[in-house]
């Protein structure tokens, strides 16, 4: 009987891991061709991208879902299910396309960084929205993960004195922080607003219904927004072969995100996803550094470890004092 699961169990491990490096290469690969194509390709229009994302992401949940059956099909089964579904679809809009705005003036490795205080951010709209509270020593966490950024953003903010993070932007700081609490926000509105048992909708299914909400928001949103948008676009394609070729890399691996987060959270447990999360995190500063050779300085990577290690501490305070 042994050697019957020993197979067994050697393919469930296989598997498990061949979706955790799916979700790893996705998640980054999705981040540094966002920075290469907003920042050193001459592609500067974030809320364009964030369509096309959105776009491939409607388009390939409804294959799935509808055709392939990944998962079952969850129908949208009230008009007020439907408005709080467009609402969350909205925040999620502002959420990735702040992200994507910040890429455009900020390193990977900074933006990370802030990205890493979600948990401070989902702490306190959950207190403020819901009036839920933590134990002291959850909340006691939050304090080096928020210290931390603040390490890494320099502690003067002195361009002629560097002493943190050297590619720091006021305009992408504050976007990228708009952006991290916007997640947060959509996170414990979620939860607020789908709590119900007859409007909970699975990850894939909430995307399918949030996608085509979103590209329809974000279309009208780009041509007001980002007014040379097409013409830039198609002059970029003449010039570059490959350009077209990336945005629909890049806008699938956004689906593939996605799915594969869907897929790592389905097969393991939720202790294992926040410590591989912590690690995506770590593993993509060393790599947009390795390849976009932005500077860093011991300060930064110092304020860097700081929140990550407090994330982490948070993660486990959280699930002693549940």
């Amino acid at each position: 009987m042994s050697s019957t699961q020993q197979p067994s169990s050697k393919k469930q491990t296989l598997f498990i891991a061949s979706l955790i490096i799916l979700w790893y290469s996705s998640n980054i690969g999705v981040l540094l061709l966002n920075k290469y194509l907003l920042s050193n390709y001459g592609f500067k229009f974030p809320i364009f991208l964030t369509m096309c994302h959105m776009s491939a992401c409607a388009f390939f949940s409804y294959i799935s879902i509808v055709f392939i059956k990944f998962v079952p099909l969850q129908p949208i089964k009230s008009r007020p299910q439907f408005l709080k579904i467009a609402t969350l679809s909205v925040v999620f809009c502002c959420s990735v396309v702040g992200g994507n705005i910040s890429l455009r003036y900020l390193p990977v490795s900074f933006n990370q960084a802030v990205g890493a205080t979600t948990p401070f951010f989902t702490a306190l709209f959950a207190y403020l929205m819901t009036f839920k509270r933590e134990a002291w020593v959850t909340y006691a966490t939050l304090v080096p993960v928020v210290t931390g950024v603040v390490i890494a953003s320099g502690l003067t903010f002195d361009p002629a004195d560097p002493i943190g993070e050297p590619g720091f932007h006021w305009f992408g700081f504050i976007m990228c922080i708009s952006a991290t609490a916007a997640r947060a926000f959509k996170s414990v509105l979620q939860g607020i607003l789908l709590s119900s048992e007859g409007e909970m909708l699975n990850s894939m299914n909430l995307l399918l219904y949030m996608s085509p909400i979103a590209v329809l928001v974000l279309v009208p949103t780009a041509l007001v927004m980002e007014p040379n948008v097409l013409e830039v676009i198609i002059s970029l394609g003449r010039q570059h072969r490959y350009m077209w070729l990336l945005l629909f890399i890049n806008s699938t691996l956004a689906y593939s995100a996605n799915l594969s987060n869907f897929l790592v959270t389905k097969h393991t447990s939720a202790l294992t996803l926040q410590v591989l999360g912590n690690a995506k995190g770590a593993v993509a500063v060393v790599i947009s550094i390795l390849l976009f050779r932005n500077p860093v300085t011991a300060v930064g990577i110092g304020g860097y470890t700081m929140t990550v290690l407090g994330v982490v501490a948070y993660g486990e305070a959280k699930r002693r004092f549940r």
